[in-house]
């Protein structure tokens, strides 16, 4: 081979596999080469793996999983002074006009917590959720407050939840992506924050991929007329040139991370799918999910895919549901929301402890903010509020039936144990193992944590 520099762009379109030959837009999570003390769990890990429902958009904690009787007493007057004085000044505008939530709230299962009537099916579960009721944050923006959500900043420059985790556990099978990520439904401006899968500062490989439920991984198929002999020589090949190629320029993480997607792509063409045809399913499961009715079909084809997905091996799977956006008709809005998601939740935590793999998956659900207790202008919605807002937990080694924390009379402010998205993802880690404080990454010649300047820790009533 002649030794001549190039670009990586001309190389790699020059290989014969450009980068959408093998179809993988995002890339692929392979043997985890972090630091040692990073390889295995810190602590006795409480689950193996996660399934986070993230709600885009900002579903109502008032209207959903904090019941505040006090909004039907004071509707349609302003906020009371006492708590108005500790809303931040960049929602003191929205105080007037309090509005009373348009479902009821009523006491599920031994625990007796409280669901509102907007989740029939999800509430049959209350003893297997753990709601936090005291989420806080300051970003009142849909996109930045996703990044919040997903990465723990605002800017969406630093990895994600679902990269930390694979970076310090590694994959759990050799044949399908450590971290999967699927967006379902984006209504209005709720479009997906690509820093939510994204890798920031860490190596590419352990960037989420994106798959379309409906279609699996794109391009994954053998094209016709190629052997798999023929293409395992193939990559063989493109291996050794790509290698040849990194060892000239010094090493570049991307460059790293194609080289391992082309052979997880090889090994993928066998188990995708497979994973992929739920035909295979019994007809009992198909409408356990709902997947015959309109409204629930896309979620319930993503959780069913979820549930799949960690049955194979998969460490961390991201159902994003775009759509609770609700400034002008917050009953319209949630009631559509409801119906594509209810069914599918619940189907799916009745699906995971059918098969015994509900005690070792922590699934978690919850949006990058709530809304405000007040309605917003006349078309009886709700404006965006992060001050104080809800998310759950469930299985795991999670202990259900309980609530953490609590807002105000009227679920405007924290009032007790506030909860930052910083100590929530510190939260998920420590049932996966990690500890958010130790799990570091050397960026240049900085100890990078999950939590990196903003600090946080877990909650640990969660587990107690």
């Amino acid at each position: 081979m002649t030794h001549h520099r190039t670009n990586r762009r001309q190389f790699l379109t020059s290989s014969g596999l450009g980068a959408g030959a093998v179809a993988l837009n995002s890339l692929l999570a392979s043997e985890p080469s972090t630091p040692s003390d990073a390889k295995r769990p810190y602590h006795p890990p409480t689950a193996d793996r996660v399934i986070f429902l993230f709600m885009a958009g900002g579903p109502s904690q008032v209207d959903t999983f904090d019941p505040k009787p006090e909004l039907d007493r004071l509707a349609g007057k302003d906020v009371p002074e006492s708590i108005a004085a500790n809303v931040p000044k960049i929602k003191r505008a929205g105080l007037k006009n309090l509005m009373k939530s348009p479902w009821s709230f009523h006491q599920h299962g031994e625990s007796g917590l409280s669901v509102s009537t907007l989740f029939p099916q999800v509430a049959q579960h209350a003893d297997d959720l753990c709601v936090i009721r005291s989420m806080t944050h300051r970003n009142p923006v849909h996109g930045p407050g996703e990044c919040v959500a997903l990465t723990g900043s605002a800017n969406g420059e630093r990895p994600s939840l679902g990269a930390w985790s694979v970076y310090g556990l590694g994959r759990a099978t050799d044949n399908l992506p450590a971290f999967v990520t699927m967006n379902l439904h984006s209504d209005g401006m709720q479009y997906p924050q690509a820093a939510g899968w994204k890798t920031g500062f860490l190596p590419a490989r352990f960037q989420g991929t994106v798959v379309d439920p409906s279609r699996g991984i794109q391009h994954v198929q053998m094209p016709n007329g190629t052997t798999p002999n023929q293409r395992r020589k193939e990559l063989d090949v493109i291996e050794k040139l790509n290698r040849q190629f990194a060892r000239s320029t010094g090493g570049h993480s991307e460059l790293e991370a194609r080289i391992h997607s082309y052979e997880m792509a090889f090994r993928m063409q066998s188990a995708t799918p497979e994973l992929f045809d739920i035909g295979g399913e019994t007809r009992e499961t198909h409408e356990l999910y709902g997947l015959a009715n309109k409204s629930s079909a896309t979620v319930g084809r993503g959780c069913l895919l979820a549930r799949r997905m960690i049955e194979r091996g998969v460490r961390f799977v991201q159902v994003r549901v775009g759509g609770w956006d609700a400034h002008g008709n917050i009953q319209g809005n949630h009631e559509r929301m409801a119906a594509r998601t209810d069914q599918p939740v619940a189907a799916l935590l009745d699906d995971l402890r059918r098969r015994g793999l509900l005690d070792r998956t922590l699934v978690v659900w919850g949006g990058e903010f709530g809304r405000t207790p007040t309605m917003e202008g006349r078309g009886k919605g709700r404006d965006h509020s992060p001050a104080a807002y809800c998310c759950w937990l469930a299985g795991g080694g999670v202990r259900g039936g309980q609530t953490i924390g609590q807002t105000d009379a009227l679920g405007y402010t924290v009032s007790e144990r506030p909860v930052t998205p910083q100590d929530f993802h510190a939260t998920i880690l420590h049932a996966l193992g990690l500890n958010s404080d130790h799990l570091v990454f050397n960026h240049h010649g900085l100890r990078e944590t999950p939590l990196g300047v903003v600090g946080g820790g877990p909650v640990l009533e969660a587990f107690l």
